[in-house]
């Protein structure tokens, strides 16, 4: 009996001790998953209508917060104008709504009214280059966007709004809203180096051949700069990276990155400092932090960096 007892005591041992070693191994794995998926930031990436080649632009940036390996990017296209004033989404899946967008369009009221809840309720989003176009008849829109151009905008939208004796200044005289130069070479001046988006950025840095708007105009509330650029076409240096709140929401607002249709000069979206902002500027709309890396072929004053990696297809 003692021989008999100890065999299978051993043999309880053993098996208990295989158990344990299996959860060892397996439960990890299994919190680390979900460690993951909770930390995955959720973005609505909402593209299909734009005067810029949107059939090139929302995969691109898709690809571009891919690399980032903290976001989980859902897209919706609407590419006619019946699409666009019947659209809707479940806002409130997601952590921030990228725009790669410019529709003079509308979205329902019920949509409307659905995405100002969400972004009062302190949903993220992020405006790029002609996004600051589109539903210039939103009041909402145009007060979360900041500066918008075209769609008829003039004075009555707000004012103009560029740096001056190191500080924003509001200008309320008359005119257009929107307006750009030939595609030219950008210095970017870092205006915010200790905000989470620029922090360890440059203080200048190159971009090459891009479109820089300006006399942008809007309600320009609750917005702080973090860049700037010199326009030869409007004589002012002009906000091209600024934050704005809306109730609880976060917005990033990058006025660069033009590309037309057919456009086989890339390099404004391909720039390390596009997809860098795109990153940064997305995880500080989710979450109000940055946590990424600058890399370290950012730009310099006198040198722009392409990535070989992040390509339009």
């Amino acid at each position: 009996m003692k021989n008999t007892f100890s065999l299978n005591l051993f043999q309880k041992c053993f098996y208990y001790k295989c158990i344990i070693v299996i959860c060892l191994f397996l439960f990890p794995s299994i919190t680390a998953t979900q460690v993951s998926a909770k930390k995955s930031i959720k973005v609505l990436l909402i593209s299909g209508q734009n005067n810029h080649d949107w059939k090139r632009t929302h995969p691109f940036m898709k690809k571009a917060l891919d690399a980032a390996k903290i976001f989980e990017t859902d897209i919706v296209l609407t590419t006619t104008s019946e699409e666009v004033k019947n659209f809707s989404a479940p806002f409130d899946k997601y952590d921030v709504v990228l725009f790669d967008y410019n529709t003079t369009d509308n979205w329902p009221k019920t949509t409307q009214e659905a995405f100002e809840k969400y972004v009062k309720k302190g949903g993220g989003v992020v405006i790029i280059h002609a996004s600051n176009n589109s539903f210039p008849q939103w009041p909402a829109f145009n007060e979360m966007i900041g500066l918008g151009g075209w769609g008829d905008r003039n004075e009555k939208w707000g004012p103009y709004a560029y740096w001056e004796n190191g500080k924003l200044k509001l200008d309320y005289s008359p005119g257009i809203g929107g307006s750009h130069g030939a595609r030219c070479d950008i210095k970017v001046i870092n205006r915010n180096p200790q905000h989470p988006i620029m922090k360890g950025l440059p203080q200048v840095w190159l971009r090459e051949h891009d479109e820089l708007y300006d006399q942008l105009r809007g309600p320009a509330k609750n917005m702080t700069i973090l860049g700037t650029a010199y326009s030869v076409n409007s004589k002012r240096e002009e906000p091209v990276i600024f934050t704005l709140t809306y109730g609880k929401g976060r917005i990033f607002h990058w006025v660069c990155g033009h590309l037309w249709e057919g456009d086989n000069d890339m390099r404004s979206l391909e720039s390390i400092d596009f997809i860098t902002l795109l990153q940064r500027g997305t995880e500080w709309a989710a979450t109000g932090k940055v946590k990424q890396k600058v890399p370290d072929n950012f730009p310099t004053e006198d040198k722009a960096q392409y990535s070989t990696t992040i390509k339009i297809e």
